[in-house]
Parts: structure tokens; C-alpha cells; sequence
């Protein structure tokens, strides 16, 4: 079978050597964007988004630890009011989307919660269409708010930037899809508790684990509205920063084995669901010169957020967040001092921004939920000493079934995919070394919808 290599995204590495038995210059461009995503996402408004952000401060405060009873003030009139707008966007798209108040109750931990608190989660489902694609993918942002004493449930607490935009942007993707059809299931929940310790977010992580949730991909969205920093002062509203993990969290000794073994330390499922996510945004929402940057760590320095559970239960989780944040406004009191205004209020934000950031999540939740599953069991040959590469795979058990696949490679010391081979079958024979590249197999659809990769393992 011969192969034909395609330059992958914006990729301006040279096809791969005639000298290394590459295949040649001819190349042939990515699949083109799917225009019903391309409509999805231009419907995602801004106005919808600073409306939604407006609401949420206007609770006064999200502190975990605030009035649940009161229907103006606190987190309780706050989670009714994501589950009202929930309920409407599912009527307005036939009624298809579930909404629920996931419910729990935390006792007094002698750290960040100080009484038996009822918590819950405010959660709406887009359910799968097709009974055989087990497959679920979440997006979250987080409903609480702080100021500067984390323990303060009474203080004005906004939360405009930290977290009612990553809470807005569920609540817009959901207005968005409510309507949609995919063969897997979306869930899109707005998660208390982050602030007191990731608590709504470690409920879920379990509860998915629990139940046996077949989690590909979760996206956190955590102070994501806000494009001008401070110390220094930076404006960037060209670039979204992504987070993840190189090494799972997981890992057994036998997995860090076979990473040391091919040198994989890069290509966990969390850092493959990042470099998707970027592809995502190259796709649907690079006018301008907008791109998503990707940071090879689990999160911020020394620091984390609600994709952390997830990433400690097994799953595949990214933490999508601002380029350059502004603490001045992020817990902190609200006051004035030496000339600097201090709070997370919603005059900080900047909503063509924050609209950008919910594009991403929804090109890269839709090209999820339309591409077929990933390939399984995805094997590289070693049993003949050749310069060559041999792969094999099994097509993924459920779900809509692969109209193909494609190979991709990359140099061992490039941070991206370079190259993409379309194969139709389940294996590859390669003109090129194993030893100066890494590869990833993709299932693909007729109309072009990628899963994200699997990286094989070694095969006898």
C-alpha cells in the first residue's frame, strides 16, 4: 500500500525526507472545516455571554459557603438561576438536553468547609444518539466565587472573570447545542465547590468513575474572560492558554515502563486532547490571528483546577484559561488603594474575548462528538530489524465505524504533529524510521471529523 504524506494544521516542516524513504513533496491540505460547526460557532454571542456573566455577579456572592434560601443573594439563587436558563435552552431544542441538580452533601472538613454543607452541581446532558457509542464528553466551569479570606461567605463576592465566564461559557454552549444530534453524549455542568477545595468537580470525577462513564474529554474553563494582564501590564486577545498533563496521574508502574520504553512523556490522552483542542481552534476560530497555545504542564505553576480530579480518576482533562491574569482582580476584596482598584468585577472583563474561548470549547466538543471513536489497540512491529515502520490496530467497538484512518508522525523533538498519512485499512507500512519519529493513529470519517490519537504501544 503506498501512502501520500498531508502537511498537519499549519505545519511549514517539509515533508519527510526522500532520504529517509519519505514519501515525497506531493501534499494534499487538511479536511475542510464542517460547516455546520463553522455555523455553531459563529452563533455564539457575546452579548448572551456578558448578559449571563451580568446575572451571576448580580447574586452578590457564589461563596460555597452562602445562603442557599435566599432567592436573590448566594449560591443558591445562583444554581437556580444556570437550571432555569438550562430548562429554557432544552424546550427551545425540542426537549432533548437533560438538566438535573446533582445534589451532595459535604460534613465539616476542618479546612475550607466549617459546617455540613448541601452542595450541588447544575448539570445538562445532550444525550448520544447512537446506543452503541458509550462515549461522554464534558465541559465545566466553576458557579463559586471568593474574595480575599476564602472562608468570608458574606463579603461581595462577583466572580465576573473568576468563575461566572468559564460558567458563561457552558451556559452559552449549551443555548448553542441544545438542539444538536451527536452519536455520544455531552454533558455541560456548571461545578460548586472550587474554591473550597475542587469539590464539586472531585464529586463528578467520581461519580463518572462510579458509574462507569466512558470519559474522553474533559474541558475546565477557569478565568477565561479577560485579555489584559497586569505585572506587567500585557493586552493579548489572540491566545487562550491550555493546560495538561504529560505524565497521567495514574500512571501504574508498568505504564511509566513502557513511557520510558518510547519515550512518551508527551503524549498522554490529556496532552493529545490539548493539541486537538488547538487543531480545533486553527479550524473554526483563527480570523484574526487568534490560537490557542498549548502549556506542557497540568496547570498553572504550582497550582491546579476542576480538571485535576479527572486527571487523578484516569480521564483525559485540559484546563483552558486567560494568557496573561490580572491578580488585582482575582480573590480579592473589593477596594481601592493607591490608585488601583482591586475585585473581580465585570468592567475587567472583555466579552469578544470570552466569546472566542467558548468557540474553542464548542469546535472542539463538536468535532469530537462527530468524528468516530479512536482507534483500538493500536500496535507498532518490532519483530523485524528494518528502517521501516510497521502499525496495526483494531477499529474502535461502538459508535459510528471509521470511513478510515490516518497515521500521523512527528520528529521525536517536535512539540506537534508534522505529517499525516490516510490509510483505509488497519495497518501501515511506513518508509520511515520508528526510531526518528513518533506516531499516533486517528479514526476518520467520510465527511473528515477526526477522533483525537492513540499512540501504539509495542506490538510482537
Amino acid at each position: 500500500m503506498s501512502f501520500l504524506a498531508i502537511p498537519y494544521e499549519n505545519s511549514t516542516t517539509s515533508p519527510l525526507p526522500a532520504a529517509l524513504g519519505g514519501p515525497g513533496p506531493t501534499l494534499r491540505p487538511q479536511p475542510a472545516p464542517d460547516p455546520n460547526i463553522q455555523r455553531w460557532v459563529n452563533e455564539v454571542s457575546s452579548k448572551n455571554l456578558e448578559a449571563d456573566v451580568r446575572k451571576l455577579v448580580s447574586f452578590g456572592t457564589r461563596h460555597t459557603l452562602s445562603d442557599t434560601k435566599d432567592k436573590k443573594r448566594g449560591i443558591g439563587a445562583a444554581r437556580q438561576y444556570v437550571f432555569d436558563e438550562f430548562k429554557k435552552y432544552s424546550k427551545a431544542g425540542g426537549g432533548r438536553m437533560a438538566v438535573e441538580m446533582d445534589t451532595f452533601t459535604l460534613k465539616a472538613d476542618g479546612k475550607r468547609v466549617d459546617k455540613t454543607t448541601l452542595m450541588a452541581n447544575v448539570l445538562a446532558t445532550i444525550p448520544g444518539t447512537d446506543p452503541t457509542d458509550t462515549r461522554v464528553l464534558i465541559m465545566s466551569g466553576h458557579i463559586d466565587s471568593r474574595v480575599t479570606d476564602v472562608m468570608n461567605r458574606t463579603a461581595d463576592a462577583p466572580g465576573a472573570n473568576d468563575d461566572a465566564s468559564g460558567v458563561a461559557a457552558v451556559m452559552e454552549v449549551a443555548r448553542v447545542l441544545a438542539g444538536q444530534k451527536f452519536p455520544c453524549t455531552i454533558r455541560l455542568v456548571a461545578v460548586q465547590g472550587e474554591e473550597q477545595g475542587l469539590l464539586g468537580s472531585d464529586h463528578l470525577a467520581k461519580r463518572a468513575k462510579k458509574e462507569g462513564w466512558n470519559v474522553i474529554a474533559m474541558l475546565n474553563n477557569d478565568i477565561v474572560g479577560n485579555s489584559h494582564g497586569y505585572d506587567p501590564e500585557i493586552t493579548d486577545t489572540l491566545h487562550l492558554r491550555v493546560f495538561s498533563e504529560g505524565v497521567p496521574a495514574t500512571e501504574t508502574p508498568e505504564q511509566a515502563r513502557i513511557r520510558r520504553q518510547l519515550s512518551s512523556e508527551n503524549d498522554a490522552p490529556s496532552r493529545q486532547l490539548a493539541r486537538y483542542a488547538q487543531t480545533a481552534a486553527r479550524q473554526y476560530v483563527s480570523a484574526g490571528g487568534y490560537s490557542v497555545l498549548l502549556e506542557y504542564r497540568p496547570d498553572r505553576f504550582l497550582r491546579g483546577g476542576d480538571h485535576t480530579p479527572f486527571n487523578q480518576q484516569g480521564y483525559a482533562a485540559v484546563r483552558f484559561t486567560e494568557t496573561n491574569e490580572n491578580f488585582n482582580h482575582q480573590h480579592q476584596d473589593l477596594r481601592t488603594e493607591n490608585g488601583l482598584v482591586y475585585g473581580d468585577k465585570t468592567e475587567f472583563m472583555d466579552f469578544r474575548y470570552l466569546r472566542r474561548t467558548t468557540q474553542v470549547n464548542l469546535a472542539t466538543l463538536a468535532s469530537l462528538a462527530l468524528a468516530p471513536a479512536a482507534p483500538q489497540k493500536v500496535e507498532v512491529l518490532t519483530a523485524k530489524l528494518t528502517n521501516r515502520t510497521e502499525l496495526r490496530w483494531q477499529a474502535p467497538q461502538g459508535g459510528p465505524a471509521p470511513a478510515g484512518y490516518v497515521v500521523l508522525a512527528r520528529e521525536t523533538s517536535a512539540p506537534q504533529w508534522q505529517q499525516r498519512f490516510p490509510v483505509s485499512g488497519t495497518t501501515a507500512d511506513l518508509a520511515i524510521s520508528k526510531d526518528n519519529y513518533i506516531f499516533g493513529v486517528v479514526s476518520i470519517d467520510a465527511a473528515g471529523h477526526e477522533s483525537a490519537p492513540v499512540l501504539p504501544v509495542v506490538g510482537r
